[in-house]
């Protein structure tokens, strides 16, 4: 079937191809009599894929020579959205919201461009048709009236209220959280129409935000009956029968290192030096897959979550815990099977030999992020007492993670330094503190260990030349590359290497920045400018980490690709790849790598909306009072401003009263057109918490000025620096991917104006449609 297919495109996509109708396709084609009902249906297939279009005079055509663009629809609250190709190479087509005709977001669309890439003008469109909807249920607040309700939706990218009965309310109240199926779909002039299929509960309810946030990303927390059948019917002691044919490792010291709450263990190290002053580490990895058989339910519903998610609140596993918490975690002093690829690393962080093998291991103590740096950097008497047989372990581990840093540093691994933060809440899921963290030695000592493991593994099996699953990051785009270029030489930068950029110049570019009011800015527009990690049947090498090979091996547990990759390192390293099972892997694992992605990103907004709403419900209680914060990044329609607990909110350009300011677009900053006054990345200013929109997950503030605030009245306490170190995201373990994340706030409203306000306004939305949608996740760097 892919071979038609693909032989139909090839036909189409050649230069003297015009569009023709079905009929002369049979023809032209050579269509047998008994093959023109198949052929009709491989022809359905492609036009539902996108791949073909179908005029509306029934002529077949592929879109790419037919002016149109196949992609997604991204929305805005604003009305207007963004098709995003499927064509990584082609750019984002701005449609209005007189264009949309009906599409919502995240919708399959396919678009008519009627304005072309001008400059730096992006190109506009139309959408002509709708291949597939993606809201078939929306999670909103439900609002009534005497005759009839409507639904706003929680998801602000869907900008149009949902229009529902009054026979189709089903209960609901004012003020409710609800999930609205569609019954209806938008028109032109016409809102979507629908009915209420849950109650969530009022939306002042304890939870009911975080389980707004839940439906609205489709994430389940229950798992069907059948998986957890086969989840029970597992037991929770490896027997000795379990550990025949494994290489025995219990006598080996080892130890976890997680953050104080992580119960999903899923990594082990052991460190040995050598007599030749190498280093033999090992990194043991839970054997998930020897308890979640290829396609048994516990696996079919691995796949379709594709990757735990960790929200502020709760963790939604991949595994029932039966397993995640249970027989695959590994607890100290309990047998576990395992994989361990055991590495002797030289002085200067080379692998210079390397074993992988099934093995049985006994982990000697569960230690945490916070114990480890109180053990290396602060010398905790109490503690270097209870774990005297393992400090020399732990000082060798120190003196490895070094090493292995160094050899990334070296060869120009781009390392970000975007901060992140802790959300502590109480009983009843509020907000009560928000503190700033820092990485420290113990979260350096995982995260080497790990990326050297996965690096690795995926080298050996690029090179045994079987199927296999990469964690890839390409190359950046020439254009976005050199559009970054011009902006840092605007600051005073220069970026070496343009046509050809290596990982190393931008590495170099970030420790030129390091501690300069630019850094923040210039990390930020770095990151939009490079592509996006994903997970691919393809070794295409990883640039953020100037890797050749690099894959995820070393978290089954909560990620489906290193699960699957673990039974096809079995199967080869047992001499069970045969040319039928290859052929059945290579069918399968692009799709698979399709669905992790994507099961990836759906995660990380989960998350991401779960930290900004926690984030705008605490500073809520601190409306209109003065903080010290500094200017992390200046747009066309304010400046962003982040306080000590990494809190950003917004000051709209309409509401700094003392002047009428202009953007500057190549420096950056904000200029007074009567007073010269100059706003910068990294001033810091005295603003005042105008506005924490809960609902909007938006903090609004005003500048003031500094004559007009007495010392006493700043509340510094909202903004300090934590003392201790709290663990981070995902266990503390964050990959080492670059991912594209930045924050676009919108807030405030404008009070006074000079009268040319209006007019700038709309310049300053026009440029705010120009610098595009948000198509960046987080701005964290995950480990590995």
């Amino acid at each position: 079937m892919a071979d038609r297919k693909e032989r139909i495109l090839e036909f189409m996509r050649e230069d003297a191809y015009k569009p023709l109708l079905f009929g002369e396709l049979i023809t032209v084609l050579d269509v047998p009599k008994t093959d023109i009902e198949l052929f009709k249906n491989v022809m359905d297939e492609l036009e539902t894929e996108g791949k073909i279009f179908k005029t509306h005079k029934d002529r077949y055509g592929v879109p790419e020579r037919m002016n149109l663009i196949v992609g997604r629809l991204q929305g805005n609250e604003r009305g207007y959205g963004f098709v995003i190709p499927d064509d990584e190479d082609i750019k984002d087509v701005f449609v209005s919201a007189d264009s949309l005709n009906g599409a919502m977001n995240n919708d399959r669309v396919i678009a008519r461009i009627n304005k072309k890439v001008i400059g730096d003008k992006r190109a506009e469109g139309e959408i002509i048709r709708i291949i597939e909807r993606a809201n078939k249920t929306v999670v909103g607040t439900f609002e009534s009236s005497k005759y009839f309700g409507f639904v706003v939706p929680d998801d602000r990218r869907i900008s149009a209220d949902i229009f529902i009965p009054k026979d189709e309310v089903n209960g609901a109240k004012s003020g409710q959280k609800v999930i609205t199926e569609i019954l209806l779909w938008p028109g032109k002039r016409r809102n979507a129409e629908g009915k209420i299929i849950e109650i969530i509960g009022d939306r002042n309810e304890p939870g009911a935000d975080i389980l707004s946030i839940i439906k609205l990303h489709n994430l389940v927390e229950e798992f069907p009956e059948s998986v957890i059948r086969q989840a029970e019917s597992i037991g929770q002691t490896v027997t000795e029968e379990m550990s025949k044919g494994r290489r025995d490792l219990r006598g080996l010291r080892m130890v976890t290192i997680d953050g104080e709450d992580a119960k999903d263990l899923d990594d082990a190290v052991s460190v040995e030096k050598l007599k030749n002053g190498n280093y033999k580490l090992g990194v043991h990895i839970a054997d998930v897959s020897h308890y979640v058989t290829e396609d048994s339910p516990l696996d079919r519903e691995a796949l379709k979550r594709g990757t735990s998610v960790y929200l502020v609140d709760r963790v939604i596993p991949m595994l029932p815990k039966a397993l995640s918490n249970g027989i695959c975690s590994l607890n100290p002093q309990i047998d576990r099977l395992s994989f361990t690829v055991m590495m002797e690393i030289d002085s200067t962080g080379k692998v210079v030999d390397h074993e992988i093998f099934e093995s049985v291991i006994n982990t000697n103590e569960r230690m945490t992020y916070t114990n480890v740096y109180k053990i290396l950097v602060e010398k905790d008497k109490e503690l270097l007492e209870r774990y005297d047989y393992l400090i020399d372990d732990f000082k060798a581990m120190e003196e490895l993670a070094m090493i292995l840093r160094n050899k990334r540093m070296q060869r120009g691994a781009i390392d970000f330094d975007f901060e992140e933060a802790k959300i502590l809440l109480d009983e009843k899921g509020k907000p009560i503190q928000i503190k700033r963290y820092e990485i420290t030695i113990a979260n350096k000592i995982i995260e080497e260990f790990m990326l050297a493991c996965n690096e690795t593994v995926a080298e050996h099996f690029f090179w045994a030349n079987v199927p296999f699953v990469y964690r890839v990051h390409e190359d950046p785009d020439t254009d976005k590359i050199e559009n970054f270029s011009e902006f840092v030489h605007n600051l005073g930068y220069t970026l070496k290497g343009i046509n050809k950029i290596h990982p190393k110049a931008l590495q170099d570019l970030l420790q030129k920045v390091k501690n300069t009011r630019e850094e923040r800015i210039i990390s930020t527009v770095m990151l939009r400018s490079l592509q996006k990690a994903k997970y691919t049947h393809l070794n295409q090498g990883h640039f953020g980490l100037a890797a050749k090979y690099y894959c995820h091996f070393t978290s089954p547990i909560r990620r489906y690709p290193d699960l699957i990759i673990h039974r096809i390192m079995k199967e080869y390293l047992k001499g069970q790849m045969d040319a039928k099972r290859e052929g059945e892997l290579i069918d399968s694992l692009p799709e698979i790598a399709r669905m992790c992605s994507q099961r990836e990103r759906v995660a990380e907004e989960a998350e991401r909306d779960t930290e900004d709403l926690k984030k705008v419900e605490y500073m809520k209680q601190y409306e209109g009072q003065v903080f010290e914060g500094i200017i992390s990044s200046v747009t066309s329609f304010g400046m962003f401003v982040e306080l000590d607990n990494t809190i950003e909110g917004l000051i709209r350009m309409s509401n700094m009263e003392d002047d009428y300011y202009t953007f500057n677009d190549k420096q950056y900053c904000l200029i007074g057109e009567r007073t010269r006054k100059v706003y910068r990345i990294g001033d810091v200013i005295k603003v005042v918490l105008a506005r924490a929109d809960v609902a909007a997950r938006r903090i609004e503030f005003t500048i003031i000025q500094g004559e007009d605030v007495e010392d006493g009245e700043i509340d510094r306490e909202v903004g300090a620096i934590p003392e201790e170190k709290p663990k981070r995201n995902r266990k503390g373990k964050a990959d080492k991917d670059v991912l594209l994340h930045i924050q676009g706030k919108k807030k405030d409203k404008p009070k006074k104006r000079i009268e040319k306000s209006g007019k700038k306004k709309e310049k300053s939305e026009k440029k705010t449609i120009k610098s595009g949608k948000k198509r960046e996740k987080s701005s964290r760097q995950n480990k590995e």
